[in-house]
């Protein structure tokens, strides 16, 4: 570096918190990310389908593990229109979608999800009527549903569902991030808010642990995993084509 440039301290604190998150999930949560991984592999060695689902933010942990290279080829996005991200204009009906009763079960109803696949429900805070209610109908219809949120929030906030309870009381396993209520990981004396959150950092670790096990659990059944290679190395495409016809009844982003 010049004689000009100098460190962030704020930015060093960042990576300090968003550090520390990460070795708290890695130590407190492996169990439970074991067992999702055992989950999901015992779905696809059983023919089932693998389907992600976040509303907002939450969303782009979901999106994080399908349709890209070293991810599983299997692992379909479940998607709520007007709530996958930020491109809903304006940005503040993605948050208000979240809370409409119903709309859960209609997404459900009319995707290709049923008994004996796993969904991987993603909410940081698991209080809206949206993921609670997607829990809810996912377990009725037999899926496995795996929960990943912070489970701060159903002690320190109060539930938006009418029956009270919170995502992590409809998962068959739960992925506890471990991010504070409020998301915001840094604070300073001359900023009245808070800033800096973590979540995404802390959730799609969380995710791709849970791939990593859920490969290593493949391995252990006997069955070669159903993994994407780079389009941008040679033999990449050819890679995929022959992973996505061979599973192309389980892949629906293609269609």
């Amino acid at each position: 570096m010049g004689d000009s440039a100098r460190e962030s301290k704020l930015a060093g604190q960042f990576f300090d918190a968003a550090i520390g998150l990460l070795q708290q999930v890695r130590d407190q949560d492996a169990e439970e990310i074991a067992a999702a991984g055992t989950a999901i592999a015992e779905a696809v060695a059983a023919g089932g389908r693998l389907f992600a689902f976040g509303a907002g933010h939450s969303s782009l942990a979901a999106q994080d593990v399908v349709y890209r290279a070293g991810g599983l080829a299997l692992m379909n996005l479940l998607a709520v229109p007007g709530v996958v991200g930020v491109d809903v204009m304006p940005a503040t009906l993605g948050s208000a979608l979240e809370r409409v009763d119903g709309l859960a079960g209609a997404v459900l109803d009319s995707s290709p999800a049923r008994a004996g696949d796993v969904l991987i429900i993603i909410s940081l805070s698991g209080r809206n009527a949206l993921p609670v209610e997607m829990a809810m109908n996912a377990r009725a219809l037999g899926l496995t549903v795996i929960g990943v949120t912070s489970v701060a929030y159903a002690t320190e906030t109060k539930s938006r569902h009418v029956s009270g309870t919170y995502l992590k009381d409809h998962c068959d396993i739960v992925l506890d991030s471990r991010i504070a209520v409020g998301d915001a990981e840094l604070t300073h004396e001359a900023i009245e808010a808070p800033f800096a959150p973590a979540s995404t950092v802390v959730t799609s670790a969380l995710m791709q642990a849970t791939m990593a096990a859920a490969a290593e659990e493949m391995v252990r059944l006997g069955i070669e995993p159903p993994l994407l290679r780079s389009g941008n190395v040679d033999g990449g495409h050819e890679w995929n084509g022959r992973v996505m016809t061979e599973y192309a009844d389980r892949i629906f982003y293609r269609h």
